[in-house]
């Protein structure tokens, strides 16, 4: 009998592919349950099997699953439906987070009341569900700057850091004017204004207990929050690395979200760790295949295992260190010329060099988010230092050429 491995849809960054043969290597048939398959060129390149599913509502998520002959895990790789793979999980179950903790986890309200009520250290700050004159009050209790941004949400859509009132103002009625996320699902009108966390930015990839590591962050310029690249492991001290892994299993304990993956993202501030938020589901923006890289340790088949009530794999062994950094678009254009690839590649210590749009490709206005990634390169090493060196001097070769009117601009990442 087949033993079906469901994923409730994906992210669209190359995990859910992961995924999909992650399972099938452990002799499990992957099926994605989506609303929309063409989102996912990779069910066709892979020949994923697929039910059109409205992914929207758990109870057919549930009958789809029961539809199936043997189902032995579900989870997805897209923090926006982790919370309805729970649910069903917990309806046929199978191992799984609990369901409530991660949907309220996903509501970053909740979230920070929970954790300061926790004694955890989070910025302060205040939500709006008015309108913006509100949003301009609380940014005055506050004190600018501040950062403004939706009460759930992912890859860094519709965060802003805000330095006056007519900023704060503008962000907060944006925000409050949209009705629907990314992937058109309805959402409550509700933001979050808080005080802005001044630090190196990290954050700690765990599933379950275990604790794979600190990522470094790096983030493009202000005022969006574009992260740009990562190293992996971070450089910190030992006490510092410390005080960021335990305000992480803190803040896991007191969320309730424990169980699964988590990536949880902190900043460093002169008083200490600072949690700026808990994403109950695998890291994105490549994070796994960078710590893959490094030591060997495959998170993706983790997570599978974990859903599967499987042991975990361990790692492999690696260099120790790895890097990756993206090339951001600069619309809007239409990509006209992608080069350096080939010469990317063949520097030291790179693993992967790629670029995720092509010739033709219409690039819109910049986001401001991770949508504006249209490339990366990954490269490993003994250290973290020399890691992100030839991570940058790999980037530096790789461009992507984008007409606008009568010209052409060289893409690459802002130092």
């Amino acid at each position: 009998m087949t033993a079906w491995f469901v994923l409730v849809e994906s992210n669209t960054t190359g995990s859910g592919q992961v995924f999909c043969a992650r399972a099938r290597a452990r002799g499990l048939r992957p099926i994605v349950l989506t609303a929309a398959p063409g989102r996912y060129p990779y069910l066709d390149t892979d020949s994923v099997d697929r039910l059109v599913v409205d992914t929207g509502d758990a109870a057919a998520v549930l009958a789809a699953c029961r539809s199936l002959s043997r189902v032995v895990g579900i989870t997805s790789s897209s923090e926006y439906f982790i919370a309805t793979a729970a649910e069903v999980a917990a309806d046929l179950g199978l191992p799984g987070p609990d369901p409530v903790a991660v949907r309220s986890c996903r509501d970053k309200a909740w979230q920070r009341a929970t954790l300061a009520g926790a004694g955890i250290a989070v910025p302060g700050f205040r939500v709006v569900t008015t309108d913006a004159v509100d949003g301009v009050l609380a940014a005055r209790e506050l004190g600018f700057p501040v950062v403004v941004k939706p009460a759930t949400g992912s890859g860094s859509l519709g965060v802003r850091l805000c330095a006056d009132e007519d900023e704060v103002a503008r962000a907060v009625g944006v925000l409050l004017a949209m009705t629907t996320d990314e992937r058109g699902a309805p959402r409550e009108p509700v933001v979050l204004v808080e005080r802005f966390a001044r630090g190196r930015e990290f954050s700690v990839e765990t599933v379950g207990d275990t604790v794979a590591g600190i990522t470094g962050k790096h983030l493009g310029a202000q005022p969006f929050f574009v992260e740009t690249g990562h190293d992996f492991p971070a450089r910190v001290r030992d006490t510092e690395r410390d005080e960021l892994v335990e305000t992480t299993l803190a803040a896991l304990s007191a969320l309730g979200v424990g169980w699964g993956a988590a990536h949880t993202e902190l900043r460093l501030t002169p008083t200490g760790p600072v949690l700026i938020e808990v994403n109950p589901r695998l890291a994105g923006g490549m994070i796994p295949a960078v710590v893959a890289a490094a030591t060997g340790l495959d998170l993706v088949d983790a997570c599978v295992a974990r859903a599967c009530g499987e042991p975990p794999p361990t790692a492999v062994g690696g260099p120790g260190a790895a890097a990756i950094r993206f090339v951001l678009a600069r619309g809007p254009g239409v990509v006209s010329a992608v080069s350096g690839l080939r010469e990317a590649a063949a520097l030291p210590g790179v693993a992967a060099a790629r670029v995720t749009t092509a010739v033709g490709a219409r690039l819109g206005e910049p986001t401001g988010s991770f949508q504006d990634r249209v490339g990366h390169v990954i490269t490993t090493a003994a250290t973290a230092s020399t890691a992100a060196a030839r991570a940058e001097a790999a980037l530096a070769v790789v461009g992507v050429a984008v007409s606008r009117a009568a010209r052409a601009d060289a893409v690459r990442l802002p130092r």
